[in-house]
């Protein structure tokens, strides 16, 4: 009985996870450049039953020898085992703003492989983002709206002294006739990404190192500039998902309650003296 508590709690913790996390998709269904989270459940190991007993043999002295006979598995519960980034592309939606850039990214050498832009954070780390909701600040350098420098292909923050630049459909930035390139990495495998706020991701250590996505020319993307690359949220099946999980997380509140009830039972009336 006691271990029904636990398999119970588990599922309550994982779908509370869940929920954490589709939730958390819900919110930024309409956040540019956003990729969804995919939560995966997965069963603690299966433990293997047999029931253990003896057997008479039919002699003298009547020796018993120990026997196993197979019962079955028992699952002992699910855990949420890690929410994982969706990096498949989102639609496209005009806004006219000059700062505006879109990343349309095509066939690239590996499935699994993502192209994006490069910014750097208030402590000078590289980190990396598909949202293009881009700002010029007061000192005429390109950030992104959280106030992260968008770099350039050698690491630089870009300075466009205004608003008035165009970009190409390689991320080439021009003002008043120079150019400069946009800094646009790939990585062949997003599962080392990891979401660290402010529609950025950070390389996980020891990860093979990001590329820059104009080396390959294998790698095909294109820039949009006025344009704006929405979330890859479905808010429809998230919301189908969202309550699919309520109602299984109801479903083991209330078989942790029937396991309570039946321990009180056990405790107040099994033993109890007539």
């Amino acid at each position: 009985m006691l271990r029904g508590f636990y398999t119970a709690a588990a599922g309550m913790m994982a779908n509370q996870r869940m929920q954490e996390t589709l939730s958390n998709n819900m919110a930024n269904a309409y956040t540019p450049g956003y990729k969804e989270a995919q939560g995966t459940m997965r069963a603690f190991p299966e433990m293997l039953v047999e029931q253990m007993g003896s057997k008479s043999l039919p002699i003298v002295n009547g020796t018993k020898l120990p026997t196993r006979s197979y019962v079955g598995s028992l699952n002992t519960g699910v855990y949420m085992q890690e929410s994982i980034p969706n990096f498949s592309q989102g639609n496209m939606k005009e806004t006219g703003v000059q700062t505006d850039l879109a990343l349309v990214q095509g066939t690239v050498p590996d499935d699994a492989g993502a192209v994006f832009f490069n910014v750097q954070n208030e402590s000078g780390e590289v980190r990396y983002s598909r949202n293009g909701n881009f700002t010029v600040d007061d000192e005429g350098f390109l950030t992104t709206n959280q106030g992260y420098n968008v770099l350039d292909e050698a690491g630089s923050p870009i300075n466009t002294e205004g608003m008035d630049f165009n970009v190409s459909s390689q991320g080439v930035l021009t003002v008043d006739g120079q150019t400069t390139a946009l800094g646009l990495s790939y990585s062949p495998n997003t599962a080392v990404l990891s979401k660290e706020g402010n529609d950025a991701f950070v390389l996980e250590e020891d990860a093979e190192p990001m590329v820059n996505a104009r080396d390959n020319e294998n790698i095909e993307y294109t820039i949009r500039q006025n344009y704006l690359e929405d979330s890859n949220v479905d808010v429809n099946r998230t919301m189908t998902e969202m309550m699919n999980t309520y109602r299984s997380f109801e479903m083991n509140q209330r078989v942790l309650k029937a396991y309570d009830q039946s321990m009180q039972k056990a405790v107040t009336e099994i033993g109890r003296l007539r």
